[in-house]
């Protein structure tokens, strides 16, 4: 593969859409092709997957188990590499996910009571071991990001405080594990900080892969 893989986390409210954009822009002001791409529902399965898990079935609200709802997420995963990410990659292209494997461990290993191996395990399967060469993690404090929502809430971000507040520090527990490839950014900080701080970055990542 000759293309370049990042991805953006974090909790919901974060800003990772803004800084996704600004990202894109900026690489294509290189001349490079960028694919955006988002999880869930970066493919025509994969949005059948996403209303499902995120909005219930039928229009209603649906009890989902946690280890349906991790095999789920992990199809959806499978899906998205094979038909989006790892084409566009193979294409020398720069793909930019608005989440990726980490938001299932911070969620679901994190929030819920399945165990962080397991989940990791089930989506390095699903993506043959594919994991970004970049994950820039946006980091706030869940209470006041999701002041910043504007759509009502979907069954991920009504889970209530606690959860949210378990699911940040599995991302931080996560970024503190693989240093190498995360980087932590404060996103309480005005957007035009946050994306100073990504573009040194990025600037830094081309340097090393040239």
């Amino acid at each position: 593969m000759t293309g370049l893989f990042i991805s953006f986390e974090g909790v919901d409210g974060v800003g990772k859409t803004t800084q996704v954009e600004r990202l894109r822009a900026y690489l294509e002001a290189q001349g490079r092709t960028v694919v955006v791409t988002r999880e869930p529902g970066g493919t025509a399965l994969g949005r059948a997957i996403r209303q499902m898990l995120l909005h219930g079935v039928d229009g209603g609200a649906a009890d989902i188990a946690p280890r349906t709802e991790a095999l789920l997420f992990a199809a959806d995963r499978a899906q998205h590499v094979a038909e989006t990410i790892r084409p566009a990659l193979e294409r020398g292209e720069v793909v930019i996910t608005d989440r990726y494997l980490d938001s299932s461990l911070a969620y679901q290993a994190g929030g819920r009571e399945l165990t962080l191996r397991e989940i990791k395990d089930l989506s390095l399967w699903a993506t043959n071991n594919l994991l970004p060469a970049r994950t820039y993690l946006l980091d706030m404090d869940p209470a006041l990001s999701h002041s910043r929502l504007q759509h009502a809430e979907d069954r991920m971000e009504s889970a209530g405080d606690d959860f949210q507040s378990r699911t940040r520090q599995a991302f931080l527990d996560l970024a503190a594990a693989e240093p190498t490839r995360f980087r932590v950014i404060d996103a309480s900080q005005r957007i035009e900080q946050v994306w100073a701080a990504i573009e040194a970055d990025v600037e830094t990542l081309l340097k090393e892969l040239a």
